[in-house]
């Protein structure tokens, strides 16, 4: 099925082909922080990424993904409100056209120009990150929020990768990156149960949002601006507002790993 972010194909289309869209644990959602609830039971979130190993970069029409060998688990996040280890698979971006959106989840009404997702998988339980995707406990994934501010050293090796996948289904090599660089100093969180923020919207994730934003500079984020999600032989169309507005909450209780 082709989905997208336009008019015709976007957000508010998709529960036509899916119709979970409209599921009690979609997301993004809007986190209030004064309702979310302060968990002392919850752990530090533990984030290894010392030995892992990405390996490529590629343009998918609706975002830039970032894959990892996920053989073993030697790029993993523990602690939080996890039992197991959860397996690193890949990380990708969300972004506006503009500064002043872009980011799926948004902080009392707040979105932010970008959001990094870091997507993890429980391979403990599942044999392989499509059973995994499709379970209720099945993955985790960390979001980071992207303000603009200085320059972010770490991230130009991956905004100057992006020219290499300006086009969609274009994908090249990318060794040797490590994500914990894109991770802010601290590591104060909300967690809750929700789903894939792009069809098949699954509801299978268990969300980690980062308190703390990263900052990069406009330069950078303007690289993100200039992919597309046609291909080479097609008009040219930017890739931008790739996000999914706010679900609603149905209920759910953002948990807190740090006093308000």
């Amino acid at each position: 099925h082709s989905w997208g972010y336009g008019q015709a194909d976007g957000p508010s289309e998709w529960h036509k082909t899916y119709p979970i869209a409209q599921g009690d644990r979609q997301s993004p959602i809007d986190i209030d922080s004064a309702r979310a609830v302060y968990d002392p039971s919850l752990q530090p979130l533990v984030i290894s990424y010392e030995s892992c190993t990405s390996l490529s970069i590629s343009n998918t029409g609706h975002s830039v993904v970032v894959e990892f060998e996920d053989t073993d688990d030697r790029a993993a996040i523990s602690g939080g409100p996890f039992q197991n280890p959860f397996r690193l698979k890949q990380f990708h971006f969300h972004w506006g056209t503009t500064h002043s959106q872009g980011s799926e989840h948004t902080i009392d009404g707040k979105p932010f120009p970008c959001e990094l997702h870091l997507v993890h998988w429980n391979a403990r339980k599942y044999a392989t990150f499509g059973e995994a995707a499709a379970a209720p406990d099945g993955l985790a994934v960390v979001g980071v929020f992207l303000e603009i501010g200085k320059e972010h050293a770490s991230m130009n090796r991956l905004t100057d990768a992006l020219y290499m996948v300006k086009f969609k289904g274009t994908k090249a090599q990318f060794r040797g990156f490590n994500p914990k660089c894109l991770l802010p100093l601290s590591l104060d969180y909300w967690t809750y149960l929700g789903s894939l923020t792009t069809p098949p919207l699954n509801e299978s994730v268990t969300w980690i949002v980062l308190k703390e934003p990263i900052r990069i500079s406009v330069k950078q984020l303007e690289k993100f601006r200039m992919l597309l999600v046609t291909g080479e032989e097609d008009q040219r169309i930017q890739m931008a507002n790739n996000f999914r507005p706010p679900q609603p909450l149905k209920g759910r209780i953002v948990r807190a790993s740090f006093k308000a």
